[in-house]
């Protein structure tokens, strides 16, 4: 990602505290008593939760080094892990889950095309637009949605902090980190 230190930094935060809330969840899961399918599908997506917002914080603040296929490789281990999800519930959560790891795919092999000549970087570094502009304004316009659709939901459930809201605003959160990598690209 390019542009102003504080913002990658930022975005790297709000991803790495998102992915680690997730992850922590993923733990509390395993120390629970199983609850059907409902309980295993909740897993599956902490899980692809916290390896996306880790994924993401990468993303942010080492482009320079590690841009592209490690990147891509990780989207494409999250989109089989979307798509071979188990049980009924969650469909819908699973979707979004596969396309966030296209998207992820997308902008690592984008930003990973703009390296020429040994030189670390991305095709929006040289004031080049990366990736497709069809593509990345269709990934724009889910994710803002789908960032506004899920803080809608937090401040609609109202309640205490630490109940189900908090999940909702970590997906609220994931949700503006791709909205504001995809704008940087």
């Amino acid at each position: 990602m390019h542009g102003p230190a504080l913002v990658s930094w930022l975005l790297a935060a709000l991803a790495a505290g998102s992915g680690g809330y997730c992850g922590w969840r993923v733990r509390r899961w395993s120390t629970e008593p199983a609850c059907g399918g409902h309980h295993r599908a909740r897993r599956e997506s902490d899980v692809l939760e916290a390896a996306m917002g880790l994924g993401m914080a990468g993303m942010a603040l080492l482009p320079g080094v590690f841009w592209g296929w490690p990147y891509a490789l990780l989207a494409a281990v999250l989109l089989v892990g979307a798509l071979a999800g188990r049980g009924a519930g969650l469909r819908v959560h699973r979707l979004h889950h596969g396309i966030g790891a296209l998207a992820m795919a997308y902008m690592a092999l984008a930003m990973a095309g703009g390296s020429a000549g040994g030189h670390s970087g991305h095709a929006g570094h040289h004031g080049q637009p990366g990736g497709l502009p069809l593509l990345t304004g269709v990934l724009l316009v889910y994710f803002g949605a789908y960032a506004l659709w899920e803080g809608s939901r937090v401040l609609a459930a109202g309640g205490p902090v630490a109940a189900a809201p908090l999940p909702r605003a970590c997906r609220a959160a994931m949700g503006i980190g791709m909205f504001a990598m995809l704008l940087s690209m």
